[in-house]
């Protein structure tokens, strides 16, 4: 095993009136000295970015935004870019609605096919560009359960054994939208999202564009393949490789609240929503933060 042992949890940040309270030792940390209903001034949002860098998800807690906070919020950090299967809020194309299994609104009749298909994910890696960050705000919340749990994929890639990480190094895989929404739509809707969104090559192992690191990038959701070996081998590598990220050492957990705000930097991590609070409902809303890299 590679990864740093951490003896104790470490202390909170204090920068530029912020503070960033570790969530856990590896990954996460709580946000407080910020108020995201109001206009944010540029070295504020200079110090977001960094700490995102370096936390890779930050929880905000007791935000009351509204649907305009929640767009200007999002538009600090760049373009915003919508879905082409989630609904949308009325009147905000950029704030996708999101109910159970991303978008799947749960009845006597989804439940059965919305539990196996909640799986552990990077977001539209089915894009040339997938996004740069995500930002989730609460809505409706079950009385208990509905988290979200968030993994670090640089500290899965460093922990990889070196022969994997020699194997994986130079492979790409191929990612694609119909894996994943394929089934919840009609053969015309498949035509047309095979037609605007065919299937993307990138590589294995990301290198994050601002901090350097190497990150694991295949996901069950979206990673249909890996190129280059034969079908048998892509299938063991692939389900190798994508089971590492359940591993809870490299994961935190993050139990919603009302008014609470996350934001997390996809090209770093993968997350995972527990859908363990049926027949309650769990109702949140995403703005998305369109990518500017294409993965290298």
């Amino acid at each position: 095993m590679n990864a740093i042992v951490h003896p104790s949890a470490p202390a909170a940040e204090f920068q530029n009136g912020l503070t960033f309270t570790p969530a856990g030792p590896l990954l996460g940390a709580e946000v407080g000295g910020v108020d995201l209903t109001r206009p944010l001034d540029p070295y504020v949002v200079a110090v977001l970015r960094g700490a995102l860098n370096r936390h890779k998800v930050l929880f905000f807690h007791d935000q009351d935004i509204t649907h305009e906070d929640h767009v200007r919020f999002g538009r600090y950090f760049g373009d915003l870019e919508g879905h082409p299967v989630t609904t949308t809020v009325p009147g905000f194309p950029e704030i996708l609605h999101i109910e159970a299994a991303d978008g799947l609104k749960i009845t006597e009749e989804t439940w059965h096919l919305a539990r196996p298909a909640n799986k552990w994910h990077t977001d539209v890696t089915f894009r040339e560009k997938p996004s740069f960050a995500g930002i989730l705000r609460a809505r409706k919340l079950p009385p208990s359960g509905g988290d979200t749990i968030f993994a670090d994929t640089a500290a899965v890639y460093a922990d990889l054994p070196t022969e994997v990480k020699t194997r994986i190094e130079r492979l790409r895989a191929e990612h694609d939208i119909i894996q994943s929404f394929g089934w919840r739509v009609d053969e015309t809707k498949r035509a047309q999202l095979r037609a605007e969104h065919p299937p993307q090559s990138h590589p294995v192992v990301r290198t994050h564009p601002e901090t350097g690191e190497k990150h694991l990038f295949v996901n069950h959701v979206f990673t249909t393949r890996i190129l280059g070996i034969s079908e048998g081998e892509s299938r063991e590598l692939l389900a190798y490789l994508t089971d590492r990220v359940k591993a809870p050492e490299y994961q935190v957990r993050f139990r919603w609240s009302p008014n609470a705000v996350v934001l997390w930097d996809n090209r770093a991590t993968q997350h995972y929503a527990v859908l363990d609070y049926v027949p309650h409902e769990r109702i949140v809303e995403r703005v998305t933060v369109s990518g500017e890299d294409i993965p290298f």
